[in-house]
């Protein structure tokens, strides 16, 4: 029966159990000599065991997850060697769910008590979670920077060489990698770690909105693709070459006179889509003469390497029409 005093010392052991209860701290103690291992309930609950008052060491590693299992063995047998604290962290099995476990104790056979070593149990899988998941975002963060780096470097040698002037040249390099900008913005996590994408819809709108403000009306953009997701790398490729056709656009064609429109259509082919870019209303375009420019090397490069596709230009007279054919596969990553 409970004690009344709550100052007696079996008491106040009573309570001390209910603190470590509370913490969610499992109590275990190994004999060195005939591997037998004794756990609480709490630790039982932990493992997802029954209870049971003849448990080994070996009983116990069959639950742990099987590229721990060694290290953790090792690790036991060197704690008796040891002076002073240690941790040990691994995970185990309990049905599908894996949980991470870390175990604590003093080192060192001094440390033994009639032949026994103790320690606990804790829970630490919400931190090792936490920890894997700042790890990823360290490393994705790592990864996307240096390929921004990667295309900075290369826009701007780019750039430099189809340019006179500085002036011309920041502007150029300015508007190139604010559309870069635009769509790592809408860049977003899929579910399920399948990697990040945004949809086509929404980045072709996004990338062509600067220039809606342009006109002497609104609605003269029109965009009208079919539902599906744009990869990371991928959004970067076309995000330059929307760029590119856009400002091509706007210095001779469509875009650069008040009233011209442009319509930006897509379909599905197969396992590739297709998207026709279409001007009207603009001046008369020509098709260029001699070798391409750099911006023009750029959609090229961008269509055919990172897009797995190809592009072709129709230069009537009533404007121009401009039709991609991208790879499926390449745009979802």
């Amino acid at each position: 029966m409970p004690f009344r005093d709550p100052n007696h010392p079996l008491a106040q052991a009573e309570n001390l159990r209910r603190a470590i209860h509370a913490a969610g701290v499992a109590l275990w103690s190994w004999n060195v000599t005939d591997d037998q291992f004794a756990m609480d309930e709490q630790a039982f609950r932990l493992w997802g065991l029954a209870y049971s008052r003849d448990v080994k060491f070996e009983d116990l590693s069959a639950h742990i997850h099987p590229a721990d299992r060694d290290r953790v063995r090792d690790a036991f047998t060197a704690t008796r060697g040891i002076v002073g604290a240690y941790e040990i962290d691994f995970r185990i099995l309990v049905g599908e769910e894996i949980r991470w476990i870390s175990a604590r104790g003093l080192g060192d056979d001094t440390a033994l008590h009639n032949g026994q070593m103790f320690g606990i149990f804790l829970d630490v899988t919400g931190r090792k979670q936490a920890e894997e998941g700042n790890e990823l975002l360290a490393g994705e963060m790592s990864h996307r920077v240096k390929n921004l780096l990667a295309i900075a470097t290369g826009l701007t040698n780019l750039t430099s060489k189809s340019t006179a002037t500085a002036v011309e040249m920041a502007e150029m390099l300015t508007g190139r990698l604010a559309a870069l900008g635009r769509a790592h913005d809408l860049v977003r996590p899929l579910p399920g770690h399948q990697g990040h994408a945004a949809l086509l819809g929404d980045l072709l709108s996004i990338l062509l909105s600067p220039y809606e403000d342009m006109g002497a009306f609104s609605g003269r953009i029109r965009v009208a693709v079919p539902r599906m997701g744009v990869g990371e790398s991928s959004a970067t490729s076309l995000a330059l070459v929307v760029h590119e056709l856009a400002t091509n656009s706007l210095k001779y064609g469509a875009l650069s006179a008040a009233t011209g429109t442009l319509d930006l259509s897509g379909s599905s082919v197969g396992d590739d889509l297709e998207l026709v870019w279409m001007e009207r209303g603009g001046p008369k375009v020509e098709p260029p003469n001699g070798v391409n420019g750099y911006g023009s090397r750029l959609v090229n490069r961008s269509v055919s390497g990172q897009l797995g596709g190809s592009i072709a230009y129709d230069w009537s007279d009533a404007g121009v029409i401009v039709t991609l054919r991208l790879n499926g596969k390449r745009l979802a990553t």
